[in-house]
């Protein structure tokens, strides 16, 4: 194995994280899982507690603190879910605004770090991270949980999502 490669990519993941971390905590102060709970709830509307709970990857308390915090915010309704033990969770129209406005900042943040790339070179690094996106995942729950905070609509064009293979 090449230890330069390996610390070269954690350091480029670790400042990725960190400006993507700023930048959406910059659009939703309310930090921790709230920003992923807004962004998967933008994606998959109605999902219960429990649903979102395994891909926040938090404990059940965490989750109902983050999405307490959303509420607060007017950014999240709970209604009845499929069944009288459950909720749906459901973006407000402020919510789905703010999801919109979250995945622009993330973008943004990451675009301006492959900025220092030439067209190229962007182009030939693309199949590469599809090929490590795709590993990341064996089943569905683990997708999901992947991408958390993964702008769905940039990654539906073709080819595809790189972990469309877990559905």
């Amino acid at each position: 194995m090449d230890d330069r490669l390996a610390n070269l990519l954690g350091v480029a993941v670790l400042a990725a994280h960190d400006r993507m971390r700023a930048a959406v905590e910059a659009e939703l102060p309310a930090g921790g899982a709230a920003p992923a709970a807004l962004v998967h709830l933008h994606a998959h509307p109605g999902e219960t507690v429990e649903a979102l709970r395994r891909v926040l990857a938090i404990s059940q308390p965490a989750t109902v603190r983050a999405l307490d915090r959303l509420a607060a915010a007017g950014l999240l309704e709970r209604r009845p879910g499929p069944d009288r033990r459950s909720l749906a969770l459901h973006l407000t129209a402020d919510g789905e605004r703010a999801a919109q406005r979250l995945h622009a900042r993330r973008t943004e943040a990451l675009n301006t770090l492959l900025g220092v790339l030439a067209p190229a070179e962007r182009e030939a690094l693309r199949p590469l991270l599809e090929r490590l996106v795709a590993s990341l995942a064996a089943d569905r729950a683990g997708a999901l949980t992947t991408c958390r905070l993964c702008d769905r609509a940039a990654c539906t064009s073709a080819p595809g999502c790189p972990l469309e293979h877990t559905a």
